[in-house]
């Protein structure tokens, strides 16, 4: 007879794909370190959004593991382009079109703009603790950037539209962003 032996927690509850969404919202145009371009003070927001959860697209959960075993690139627009600075965007539009696993791009007919990551992002430290399953996408919405009614978001490969993978789609409303303010919008992904 064999005695059986207790499983491990982690194998029991499985892993989770996690997602945080962070919206600053701020009054007129701000520089990447976070000053007001009109009086050259720190700014701050008038209001943050908070979100919580998304869906992993099949073709972003591909391209993941595609990377993962050697077969990524760093040409810009391919299916299997890294997610890293030079290529990885945060795209915002306005279709509330429910999330589907099989989704290749976000819904919006016409008002949707993907933008380039900040400068240092994506940010991911390699250690062997409980923070290194997390890493932080964060782009700037400037003034002149996405005036419209923000109703979905997610992550890219390309910063061009209809090219590279999407890697995750939310459909919430975050607000109706005009010509007057600069939005920030943060996202981290956690497995754990």
């Amino acid at each position: 007879m064999f005695a059986r032996r207790p499983k491990d927690k982690a194998a029991q509850q499985g892993l989770r794909w996690h997602c945080h969404t962070r919206v600053e919202k701020y009054v007129g145009d701000i520089t990447p370190d976070g000053l007001s371009v009109l009086t050259g003070m720190p700014a701050e927001p008038y209001d943050v959004v908070e979100i919580e959860s998304n869906l992993l697209m099949y073709g972003g959960a591909s391209c993941m593991w595609q990377t993962l075993i050697g077969n990524g690139t760093a040409t810009a627009g391919q299916t299997l382009t890294y997610f890293n600075n030079a290529q990885a965007a945060i795209g915002v539009g306005d279709s509330s079109t429910s999330e589907a696993a099989t989704q290749t791009n976000l819904q919006a007919a016409s008002n949707r703009l993907r933008k380039a990551m900040d400068a240092t992002y994506p940010q991911h430290t390699d250690a062997t603790t409980s923070g290194a399953a997390s890493i932080v996408y964060k782009s700037t919405f400037a003034t002149t950037d996405a005036n419209y009614a923000w109703a979905e978001w997610g992550v890219f490969n390309s910063a061009t539209d209809g090219t590279g993978r999407m890697l995750n789609r939310k459909v919430q409303s975050l607000g109706t962003k005009t010509s007057a303010a600069t939005w920030v919008l943060t996202v981290t992904l956690t497995l754990a």
